[in-house]
């Protein structure tokens, strides 16, 4: 079975699985230049349940958000880079700019994000729709707290030339 699948089909396969008694983790991100913290945090956030979703921001709504040299590689590679990881069941790329549609169509029974989110104010913030969402559809909100590292962080200092 292909891991990758639309976010559509993916809800409906889901729902079997819940009813069979399974839980199911969501992890949601943009994922461009996979490293450690984003292997590390997958597997943490699998030992939370039975079956890891990773879903994928969207090409589009990474650049809004990143800037236009952004992603580094497309939302079809950054999912294909995802499904590849042995703890991740399945992969799918969202079609919105945040999760919260997609929380609310999966219905994961956790919402798991890095403790970056759990600490930064701002980042607090943004996810109070994301809470709300997860928890209209039954779940809750949990945080792995493994070694942080930034996408962007990492291109800045070892591949973007400084211009001064």
């Amino acid at each position: 079975m292909n891991k990758i699948l639309k976010i559509e089909k993916l809800a409906k396969l889901l729902e079997g699985i819940k009813a069979d008694g399974k839980k199911v983790v969501l992890c949601h991100g943009c994922f461009d230049l996979m490293h450690p913290g984003h292997i590390k945090h997958f597997q943490a956030a699998k030992k939370m349940g039975d079956i890891l979703v990773v879903t994928v921001t969207p090409d589009k709504f990474v650049r809004k958000q990143k800037g236009e040299n952004r992603p580094v590689f497309n939302e079809k590679l950054r999912a294909e880079s995802v499904a590849a990881l042995e703890c991740v069941d399945f992969a799918a790329i969202n079609k919105w700019p945040d999760p919260v549609k997609t929380i609310k169509l999966l219905k994961p029974d956790i919402y798991v994000k890095g403790q970056e989110y759990e600490r930064d104010k701002v980042k607090i913030g943004e996810l109070q729709k994301d809470l709300k969402a997860v928890e209209s559809a039954g779940g809750t909100m949990a945080f792995t707290h493994e070694k942080v590292y930034s996408s962007t962080e990492l291109l800045e200092k070892h591949f973007i030339k400084n211009e001064n």
